[in-house]
């Protein structure tokens, strides 16, 4: 009799854990590829999340530029490897041109990769990319596999 009890209970609890959620979507930016130049420009991007039955909207960013060398888009997750804190594009004015981080001096190239002799340990997570309809669509920020 317990089980017959408890059983209905359990699925309730655990059901929002099993079902499958289609991973690997790429979510629209309002950012048109056409207009990236080689000047990391701030991209955020909006999505719903869903956390058992709770739904929200949750609000992300990246800084997205076009690589001068290559002419491929580079997407970069915005969070310091070091604790988190949110890195901005040239703002430290002794350090130009660099992404920083100032929660505790962190600072990265603008590639991503993180300088030696700063508190960052890695680079810069990047985020996958496709383009659709002349906009940016992205996907879920992933750690480099080339530091």
């Amino acid at each position: 009799m317990a089980a017959g009890m408890l059983m209905p209970m359990v699925r309730f609890a655990v059901d929002p854990v099993l079902k499958a959620e289609a991973g690997g979507d790429f979510i629209a930016t309002k950012q048109k590829v056409s207009d990236l130049t080689a000047e990391p420009v701030r991209v955020d991007f909006t999505f719903k999340q869903k956390d058992a039955w709770y739904e929200s909207e949750v609000t992300n960013t990246a800084w997205v530029y076009r690589d001068d060398k290559s002419d491929k888009i580079v997407a970069l997750s915005p969070v310091c490897k070091h604790l988190g804190c949110t890195v901005n594009w040239n703002t430290d004015k002794e350090h130009p041109g660099q992404f920083f981080c100032p929660c505790h001096y962190g600072r990265y190239e603008k590639n991503g990769k993180n300088i030696a002799g700063t508190p960052p340990l890695a680079p810069l997570d990047v985020y996958p990319f496709k383009e659709k309809d002349g906009f940016l669509y992205l996907g879920k920020a992933e750690p480099r596999k080339e530091a």
